[in-house]
């Protein structure tokens, strides 16, 4: 049943599960798993044909440890559990409400959640969110008490009777975890990796096959929770004192067209002397609204950034000239993903290679090639619903609707089977003509530096200091091995060899020696790396559970008890191992 204000019975004393669905991910299932769709953003849709080049990392639930951390009920999170790992925890402990949160693909796996939660917890109350709540009927394809879109923050506090005006309080986490590229796993220690804040959900651009839009309001919609600069200075303040970071991934549609935040926050930066890099989401007609000077004193060095298509109707890009754009941000050591889409109203078979090459020459660092896909809940759903060109779920399942493999509706002009081919083509194109991403990426940090190491602010000196620093070692190793892979390929090689060549004379003999030395290593893994993926070797991401501060006072005071039991029957260096144990099981 779907309810505008429920409440439970509970409150606040009511235990809650948040858990994500269950894995393994990329392999083909019953459940809707797809190989071609592993748990790899970057992977699966930036660096897919790569190789050992492939950037390959984690991302959390970030939208469910939001929720648990604006609970005061105590609240456990199981992040990606296989089944086995899910039908334990509610098999073995008592839940008063089961929260899962998906993504369309994965609506199988949501079905057999709540199956089994119905199994080993009949009297639990059954809450399903995210984007797969935008999937026609989903209300009659799963046994749930709740489907919640949008804001999960705000419906879970009505729920237990909390105060929902109340500030949201920000988790503290990093971006992502399991980083591996050029078969080495990268490290995850503190200040290592990007710490991750999250301004708003939606965007009010509105772009009419934008499914986060739709899932927040639409067009002109949006939720801020936090309005100011200052309450994001005051968090990223906490990420880098608690999280030890300087780096932060700022998730959110468009950061920057909420101009008066974003200046506010530069002010503070350059007050406290921050010399914080960003990584952002915006539209090029927003970017163009900024002075360089500003994007470089904001720390802005990683940008997505939508280019949809050549001649795409899309007004985020209307004026602008997107390749000239590009060129100018990488010359300040402003990385660009750019973000393509196959199969717009407009293509055809013949022009896709038009509207391809278009990309391609824009010769950003990372490129993401997406297939036009209208999904629920969208205006572009709704436009291809009502002139029938939808396919039936019979022709398409939606484990499928995921950008990479098949259109799931009838496009005009090119033929069904079709889109994997020129979807791959574009990937391989870009890779064939630009070299691999992580070549890009350093091209883009050694202009940075060189433009910037003497600037007059020492805020900006330090920040492109710091950002720099990969280059002077483990980068120029990878450089090393770079230019032996392509040894064959006289162009890649002549270009590898000269920003090794400039890298090593800027930063010297240091530089000079640790590539020489660690580059075979690096080649070695790499080699090792290709011939695993040529046996079709994949990554899972590991599990994760964790507990607020209401479920870890609800588990001591449960010890408390349980110790005022036994004590009269046990001696005490008995209950001493018990509570050893207990700990080290928990921790």
């Amino acid at each position: 049943m779907i309810s505008a204000h429920p409440v439970h019975p509970s409150g606040t004393r009511a235990r809650v599960l948040l858990s994500s669905v269950f894995g393994p991910y990329a392999q083909d299932d019953d459940y809707g798993s797809r190989k071609i769709n592993p748990m790899e953003l970057y992977h699966n849709q930036v660096t897919r044909v790569q190789g050992p080049f492939s950037l390959r990392m984690f991302h959390r639930s970030f939208g469910l440890m939001m929720i648990q951390a604006n609970l005061e009920a105590p609240c456990t999170l199981l992040d990606f559990p296989d089944r086995d790992r899910f039908i334990d925890e509610v098999r073995k402990n008592q839940y008063d409400i089961i929260g899962i949160s998906s993504i369309i693909p994965n609506v199988g796996k949501v079905k057999e959640m709540c199956r089994l939660i119905r199994e080993y917890q009949p009297g639990a109350t059954i809450v399903v969110g995210g984007h797969v709540t935008n999937l026609g009927g989903i209300e009659k394809t799963i046994d749930a008490d709740y489907i919640v879109r949008g804001d999960g923050i705000r419906w879970f506090r009505k729920f237990l009777g909390q105060d929902e005006t109340t500030p949201v309080k920000h988790p503290m986490v990093y971006s992502a975890h399991s980083t591996r590229i050029l078969g080495q796993d990268l490290s995850d220690n503190p200040g290592d990796t990007a710490a991750i804040v999250i301004p708003s959900v939606g965007c009010p651009m509105g772009c009419n096959f934008c499914s986060t839009s739709a899932l927040f309001g639409g067009k002109g919609n949006f939720i801020n929770f936090y309005e100011t600069g200052d309450e994001l200075f005051a968090i990223m303040l906490q990420m880098e004192e608690n999280l030890k970071a300087r780096t932060f991934f700022i998730m959110d549609e468009n950061f920057l067209l909420h101009r008066t935040r974003a200046l506010r926050l530069l002010e503070l930066m350059q007050a406290h002397k921050k010399s914080w890099a960003l990584n952002v989401f915006s539209s090029a007609r927003v970017l163009r609204s900024y002075t360089i000077e500003q994007l470089v004193g904001l720390g802005i060095i990683w940008v997505w950034m939508g280019l949809e298509g050549q001649d795409s109707d899309y007004r985020k890009l209307s004026g602008v000239d997107t390749r000239e754009l590009v060129t100018e941000f990488q010359s300040h050591g402003i990385r660009v993903l750019g973000s393509s889409i196959i199969g717009l109203e407009s293509h055809t078979a013949e022009t896709i290679e038009q509207a391809v090459e278009f990309s391609v020459s824009h010769c950003t660092d990372f490129h993401q090639f997406m297939l036009y896909t209208p999904l629920p809940g969208t205006p572009l759903y709704e436009k291809h619903r009502k002139d029938g060109s939808l396919l039936a779920p019979a022709e398409f399942s939606p484990a499928d609707a995921h950008g990479q493999f098949r259109f799931n509706f009838r496009h005009r002009a090119i033929p069904k089977g079709q889109e994997e081919h020129l979807i791959l083509q574009a990937f391989q194109k870009d890779f064939e003509r630009n070299g691999p991403s992580l070549l890009r990426l350093m091209r883009t940090m050694f202009k940075g530096w060189m433009r910037y190491r003497n600037h007059p602010d020492s805020r900006v000196r330090t920040r492109y200091a710091n950002d720099v620093r990969p280059l002077r070692t483990s980068y120029a190793g990878a450089l090393w091995a770079m230019r032996k892979w392509y040894r064959d390929n006289k162009g890649l090689e002549r270009e590898v060899r000269q920003l090794l060549r400039e890298v090593t004379n800027e930063f010297g003999w240091r530089t000079r020696a640790f590539a020489t030395i660690s580059g075979p290593i690096i080649y070695q893994t790499m080699k090792n790396e290709q011939k695993r993926l040529a046996k079709g070797w994949t990554l899972e991401p590991k599990s994760f559970f964790e507990k607020n501060a209401a479920a870890l006072a609800l588990e001591m005071g449960n010890l408390a008890r349980l110790r005022r039991s036994v004590l009269p029957v046990l001696p005490e260096a008995a209950w001493n191992f018990g509570c050893t144990s207990s700990s080290a099981s928990t921790g």
